[in-house]
């Protein structure tokens, strides 16, 4: 994707880790296995992923590892097998004597489980770890498939602090037209039992560019999102990967692209900016908005940009560990299979020299809008800002970013693109090359 595009072609992607997944293989498999087999360094946060799989539906625009149609057995065995693979991961030298400082409970749906599911789930789990000190235990909601009843067992038995409720747009033709399983009306009584439970932090999610959206549309969700006023608001820009209906259709069946194009797509979240800043809200990230920066951070998040420890749990989960990036397999019986031989569904690894994972830290800090170049002078020995002064100048050229030698930050234009200006800080064997 480059800084002058318009339309949302097949491909476009959100940059989450480097080097790109594409140049991960089964060749690193040992070196994953040594690291994790090893004690940790010393005072680095460590945060633990679980992956629950299951939808009701299958989005036009998902391209993430899900099932649907699935039956109460599979589901079963499912969580037995993710249960099993956390008790061999408590037991894992890396895990050393540290708590969790984060777990995310992401998907998928994780609340695709129901109360009593959920329950046994957070009790097997407790045999071999506890998160009862962790700074940010977050959980996906998608609200057509809450209760009141698992509100409550979120929030009182596995001791949520971060719900994040998928909303992605506030009219049912646009839902029904993306493929979502939930209608307008299920997130309002869902929003009653959310604040009734009384969470820390609250995120709403939007999607701008869904299929059918427009400006009357837009505007709309972002005043129905101020007037449930959550702790947080994550909008993110509807992209193309090659493995959702949308891109198949454009792909095989040559359709043009139902999709916004960038130009919309970052008008509309730089509308939703503005009227959220008017409310008090203020900027955290490139797509994310929060009421009370004195109340609010992001564990998962900052931790996870930092170069923190992540153990990866469930079916085609992605960890870090000590700098050592690994995936778990991606099929379904291959994963279960494994964790019911008694061995870790390894899928595949990297292991970035220091100079990829200095570049992983400044792109992804870099989505936050500010970057502090004295970290990674303190932290790598580098100097961010020497090393990469042609990209910088470009981009201050134009009207993307501003810099000096401590800091760089992006303009409001550079923000809404940031995803964008990441791939010009990668090595060049690593640009113009598959991210997945």
């Amino acid at each position: 994707m480059s800084t002058t595009d318009s339309k949302t072609e097949v491909g476009s992607y959100f940059i989450s880790n480097y080097p790109p997944y594409s140049q991960w293989t089964v060749d690193a498999l040992p070196t994953v296995e040594q690291t994790l087999g090893s004690a940790p360094k010393p005072d680095t946060p460590l945060g633990l992923y679980l992956h629950i799989p299951f939808c009701r539906k299958r989005c036009k625009f998902c391209y993430f590892k899900v099932f649907t149609d699935v039956k109460a057995p599979e589901v079963q065995r499912y969580v037995d097998a993710l249960c099993s693979e956390i008790e061999m991961v408590s037991q894992l030298p890396v895990m050393g004597d540290r708590p969790f400082r984060f777990v995310y409970f992401g998907g998928g749906t994780p609340s695709f489980l129901s109360p009593k599911q959920l329950t046994a789930l957070s009790e097997r789990l407790h045999r071999h770890i506890t998160w009862d000190g962790a700074e940010e235990v977050t959980f996906e909601c998608e609200p057509g498939t809450l209760s009141e009843t698992k509100v409550k067992t979120l929030r009182e038995t596995l001791g949520v602090t971060r719900l994040s409720l998928g909303v992605e747009n506030f009219t049912d033709s646009v839902l029904e037209e993306n493929g979502r399983a939930h209608l307008s009306k299920q997130v309002y009584t869902a929003w009653e039992w959310i604040e009734a439970a009384n969470f820390n932090n609250v995120n709403i999610d939007l999607i701008s560019g869904m299929v059918g959206e427009t400006w009357d549309n837009w505007k709309y969700n972002i005043e129905k999102v101020i007037e449930l006023s959550p702790e947080s608001v994550t909008i993110y820009q509807m992209e193309l990967p090659f493995n959702t209906v949308y891109s198949k259709d454009i792909l095989g069946n040559k359709i043009e692209t139902p999709v916004a194009d960038w130009p919309t797509k970052r008008a509309w979240v730089a509308y939703a900016y503005e009227e959220l800043k008017k409310v008090g809200y203020s900027v955290s990230s490139a797509y994310t908005m929060i009421k009370d920066p004195n109340k609010i951070s992001f564990s998962y998040r900052d931790n996870l940009w930092r170069g923190s420890d992540l153990l990866a749990t469930g079916i085609a989960s992605f960890g870090h560990a000590q700098g050592v990036h690994y995936q778990n397999l991606p099929g379904m019986e291959q994963y279960l299979g494994a964790i019911e031989e008694g061995r870790l569904p390894l899928g595949r690894g990297f292991q970035p020299t220091e100079h990829q994972m200095l570049i992983r830290e400044m792109v992804l800090l870099l989505k936050k809008g500010v970057l502090d170049v004295g970290y990674f002078r303190q932290k790598f020995g580098v100097d961010v800002i020497d090393s990469w002064r042609e990209v910088w100048q470009g981009y201050a050229d134009q009207g993307l970013l501003s810099f000096n030698d401590d800091q760089v930050e992006l303009t409001m234009d550079g923000l809404l693109r940031a995803d964008s200006l990441l791939p010009a800080f990668f090595e060049p064997e690593h640009q113009g090359v598959r991210y997945t």
